[in-house]
């Protein structure tokens, strides 16, 4: 995970500097603090998942053109945003609403798909590759994702984002079916 963390900063330096934009602009349109980006750009933390797309934002670039200008040497294959990570948002006359940001997009030119995942207890299926990048939410259950050779466990509430051209696949290991929300964000056919 350092070889990413170096990787977002790097890119997101590099973007910022090409394009002459300031830390102070980056971070006032990202809504997050100078310091911040300060770290990111200099491998010392890196964002949740909802503040590091707000960055990218900010930047003016879709999402897959961030990610695939980033080194290859990286190992990068998923990000994961815990329930517990998500931050509130509190809206005007919304007495007994309550709204937690887990993902933001600006869409422009990027196809952009949402589906309804449920997965059986004990279904079958071989890993698969998309083109394009998935962010995935547990409504219900947890579900075990397997993404190259790693795995990891999300439990409702639970977020990941990663590159779909990485072979990977769900499995749900409990007794009651789990169910997704997906984003599919697809590549240009260049990438």
């Amino acid at each position: 995970m350092n070889d990413y963390l170096i990787g977002i900063g790097k890119r997101l330096k590099e973007i910022r500097k090409s394009d002459k934009k300031t830390i102070n602009a980056i971070a006032s349109k990202a809504g997050v603090s100078n310091g911040l980006i300060s770290r990111i750009e200099n491998g010392r933390t890196i964002p949740s998942l909802p503040v590091l797309l707000n960055i990218i934002t900010a930047l003016e670039v879709e999402v897959s053109t961030f990610f695939n200008g980033m080194p290859s040497q990286t190992n990068f294959k998923y990000i994961v945003t815990r329930a517990s990570e998500y931050s509130s948002i509190e809206k005007e006359d919304a007495i007994g609403f309550s709204y937690n940001y887990i993902f933001g997009k600006q869409l422009s030119s990027i196809g952009f798909e949402v589906v309804i995942l449920e997965i059986q207890p004990d279904s079958k299926r071989n890993k698969v590759e998309t083109d394009a990048y998935e962010f995935k939410y547990m409504l219900v259950g947890e579900c075990h994702y397997i993404i190259g050779d790693e795995e990891v466990i999300l439990k409702e509430g639970d977020s990941i984002f990663f590159d779909g051209r990485i072979p990977h696949v769900p499995i749900n290991r409990s007794k009651i079916s789990c169910k997704m929300i997906v984003l599919y964000f697809f590549l240009d056919k260049e990438d």
